[in-house]
C-alpha cells in the first residue's frame, strides 16, 4: 500500500475530498461503531485536514483543529483509518503525519485531544499522556490526553527508545 498525503484547510479540500472524508468518518463512527452522534460540527471549516489516499481512495483521515476552538491548545480530532487498512501501522503514521503537521503550524505548543479511552495506549506510544478522567461523549468512553510540545515529546521518545 502507498498512501499519498493531502492537507488543506477546508476551502481548499475538493467536493470529491469532502465528500469522501465525510463517507469514511460516517462509515466508522456512526455505522460501525454505531453511534449517533452529530459528526458535522461547524468545526471543519475552521481546521487543517490530512487525508491519506491509496489509489484515490480516503484510507486515513484526521483534523488539526487551531487553539481556542475545542481547547486551549492546538488539537487533533476525528482520527480515522478505513476498515481494510487496519492494523497495518496506518494509524500510527497517520498521526506521526498529524503531529508533523502540528508542529509546523504551531511550533513548540502541546496538543490536546479527545481520545477513546480504549486507545490510551496507542496515544502513549505517541508522546501522550492522560490529562483527564475518562467522560462519556456520545456513549463512548473518553479521555482528554496531552502532548508536551514537539521538542519535548521528541526528546521523551529518544530516552523511552535507548531504555528499550
Amino acid at each position: 500500500m502507498t498512501v499519498d498525503w493531502s492537507f488543506a484547510r477546508f476551502a481548499g479540500l475538493t467536493p470529491q475530498q469532502v465528500h469522501d472524508l465525510y463517507r469514511l468518518r460516517a462509515d466508522v463512527f456512526v455505522v460501525e461503531q454505531n453511534c449517533v452522534f452529530q459528526d458535522l460540527d461547524g468545526v471543519d471549516p475552521e481546521c487543517w485536514h490530512l487525508l491519506g489516499q491509496d489509489g484515490g481512495e480516503i484510507v486515513a483521515y484526521c483534523r488539526l483543529v487551531p487553539p481556542g476552538i475545542k481547547y486551549p491548545e492546538p488539537s487533533i480530532g476525528r482520527v480515522v483509518t478505513a476498515t481494510a487498512v487496519r492494523r497495518t501501522g496506518l494509524g500510527r503514521a497517520l498521526m506521526r503525519e498529524a503531529l508533523r503537521r502540528a508542529a509546523e503550524l504551531w511550533p513548540g505548543q502541546p496538543i490536546r485531544i479527545g481520545a477513546q479511552a480504549r486507545l490510551q495506549g496507542f496515544y502513549e506510544e505517541l508522546g501522550f499522556a492522560k490529562a483527564s478522567e475518562p467522560y462519556d461523549e456520545d456513549g463512548i468512553l473518553h479521555i482528554e490526553m496531552l502532548r508536551a510540545s514537539s521538542d519535548a515529546a521528541e526528546k521523551r521518545e529518544r530516552v523511552r527508545q535507548l531504555e528499550e
